[in-house]
């Protein structure tokens, strides 16, 4: 099974995130964001940090945890390529993420992303559709 696809939008970025299970929905869209960001295949695993993210319901809680990534990757200066859901209920999710210090020697960026957005968000049992701001 394909992780996630790339989808059409007229402004954003957007991306399908698949999985078998809500966590590998989360853990897939959160790979598929960082695949447009840079080339993960450059992206080393030397540094590993744990993520809480709370949410009113499982939707909101996919956007507030790859916006917590995206401020995570903005402060820490790093770009992360593992990520792993250890509890997953419908308001709240740990996780962690493993990735390194970016590197503009190795890491060329891609598309910068602002943040996740409610834009045409859905959340089914083995899919998620996701618009990024750009």
């Amino acid at each position: 099974m394909e992780r996630f696809k790339l989808i059409d939008h007229p402004s954003d970025i957007g991306i399908i995130a698949y999985g078998k299970t809500q966590r590998e929905i989360f853990e897939n869209a959160a790979f598929g964001m960082f695949s447009l960001m840079t080339d993960l295949d450059k992206v080393t695993p030397k540094q590993i940090i744990s993520v809480k993210v709370l949410g009113d319901d499982p939707q909101s809680l996919l956007v507030n945890w790859l916006n917590e990534l995206v401020s995570l990757e903005d402060a820490k200066k790093m770009l992360f390529r593992k990520f792993t859901v250890k509890r997953l209920s419908d308001t709240a999710l740990e996780a962690e993420v493993c990735g390194e210090k970016i590197d503009p020697k190795i890491h060329k960026k891609r598309q910068p992303i602002k943040a996740a957005t409610y834009s045409q968000l859905q959340l089914d049992e083995n899919q998620a559709t996701i618009i990024f701001d750009v």
